[in-house]
């Protein structure tokens, strides 16, 4: 292509002027960069100080609230439902009679009982009596020398009573039998009728009139039907205070509840169950309420592990908590979040657990100077509570320790903080041409497009 003398030199122009900005462009990035690294290696200090007060451990676990004054209460005598004498949320009182089943067998058991310890005492008597036997000899007479004829004999009547040994055991153990069974039919008679055997709230029944029942005195299953209430539509079998499922919530005909006494069952992972010991303070926060904390301290700790967790496996193991203060509004079965304190150092020396690098009873600080020089010290350590440590030496109260340092912005002095046109071209049009420059990423003062429509010939 021949090229006019005019736009050969209009050419080198725009070619010198192209080098001449780039150069420009490289030596302010230079510049800019330069003031810009050397802010970047200033760093900035964080500092805390050292300072007196309590420093607390604490392991947190789960768990709900139970009452060990609950109680199910269950039938002795299985039987026809005659009366039920309480509802849902009816208030009880130790002794007061909550529902009846029919007595006629019942009562038919301990009359044949009272007749058989009859029969069973006329035996005895007989037996202690024993038997008379009678028994008649021959008697024989003497007479002297020359008389004549002699005396007549005379017959001897003996009666003497015989005692068979092993009759009247075996008649005694006839009586003592039949006394048995006559306190166990009136055991049953007496298991006919429901009685509340504590103080409390109904909050389940699981029978209506005409329901049958099992007892514990009675074998065969409940053919109740699906109860007036909350209950679980079957009685079970028990001998009064009835069953408790794995949630440790009582099952029976009649539930009672009684928020005295509430404790809590929690479970803590592994780890933080070797921190547990009994008489230990907890926080207890329900789940439900989280603005209501409750006082409460470790009535136990279990050695056996209580679950698996199904995603991570990690074992737990299960503590007892005895909560104090007023439980009268709280409720079996809701769930809480215990907090336990494991470990409490009072008016002590603390750093914040940032302060302090390493492990074991010595570690690692920073110790600030009034004059911004740092040293390096050892620190022997104390409690390690949940953000802060006790530090036994070397620090005192009013110390400035380093936490963890955060570098500055390494900014590069442009905004897109790339090296000036990388990643895209100049325009394409040259600065006389008239083309259409090409749009590139970065552009000569980065960010952005880059070239755009040539200004035609200057």
């Amino acid at each position: 292509m021949k090229v006019l003398p005019r736009r050969r030199g209009a050419v080198l122009v725009n070619s010198a002027l192209g080098v001449a900005l780039l150069g420009g462009a490289a030596l302010a990035y230079t510049t800019l960069d330069s003031g810009t690294s050397s802010a970047a290696s200033k760093t900035r200090l964080r500092t805390a100080t050292v300072a007196t007060g309590t420093v607390l451990a604490t392991v947190s676990g789960s768990g709900t609230l139970s009452s060990p004054s609950d109680s199910a209460q269950d039938f002795t005598t299985g039987g026809r439902l005659t009366s039920v004498k309480v509802a849902v949320g009816d208030t009880v009182k130790k002794g007061q009679v909550l529902a009846t089943v029919d007595t006629t067998s019942a009562q038919q058991d301990l009359t044949a009982a009272n007749a058989a310890l009859t029969t069973a005492e006329a035996n005895l008597t007989k037996a202690e009596a024993g038997e008379t036997v009678t028994t008649t000899v021959s008697g024989s007479g003497s007479g002297s020398g020359g008389s004549r004829g002699g005396a007549t004999p005379q017959p001897q009547t003996t009666t003497t009573t015989k005692v068979d040994a092993s009759q009247v055991a075996q008649a005694e153990q006839q009586v003592d039998t039949a006394k048995t069974n006559v306190a166990n039919a009136k055991d049953e008679v007496a298991g006919t009728t429901l009685t509340a055997t504590a103080d409390g709230t109904v909050a389940s029944v699981a029978g209506k009139v005409g329901d049958t029942v099992s007892g514990s005195g009675s074998a065969g299953s409940s053919s109740t039907g699906s109860g007036s209430s909350a209950g679980s539509g079957s009685s079970k079998s028990g001998s009064g205070t009835g069953t408790t499922s794995s949630s440790s919530t009582p099952s029976g005909f009649i539930v009672l509840t009684n928020p005295t006494g509430m404790q809590v069952s929690a479970a803590f992972s592994e780890l933080d169950s070797l921190k547990l010991k009994k008489g230990q303070a907890a926080t207890v926060t329900l789940n439900a309420q989280s603005d209501t904390k409750l006082d409460a301290t470790v009535l136990s700790v279990s050695s056996l592990p209580t679950s698996s967790g199904s995603s991570t496996g990690a074992v737990q193991y299960g503590a007892v908590l005895q909560i104090s203060g007023d439980t009268s509004t709280l409720r079996t079965g809701l769930s809480a979040t215990i907090a336990v304190t494991v470990g409490q150092a009072d008016n002590a020396l603390s750093v914040p657990t940032a302060a302090l690098s390493g492990t074991g009873s010595t570690r690692t600080a920073t110790l600030v100077h009034d004059d911004g020089t740092t040293e390096r010290v050892q620190v022997a350590v104390g409690i390690e509570g949940d953000s802060t440590v006790q530090v036994l030496d070397t620090l005192k109260a009013g110390d400035k320790v380093e936490l963890t340092s955060t570098t500055a912005s390494t900014g590069t002095g442009f905004p897109a903080g790339g090296f000036p046109g990388a990643g895209g071209g100049l325009g394409g049009g040259s600065f006389t041409g008239g083309g259409t420059g090409r749009s590139g990423n970065g552009g000569v003062f980065g960010g952005g497009n880059g070239g755009g429509t040539g200004g035609g010939n200057r």
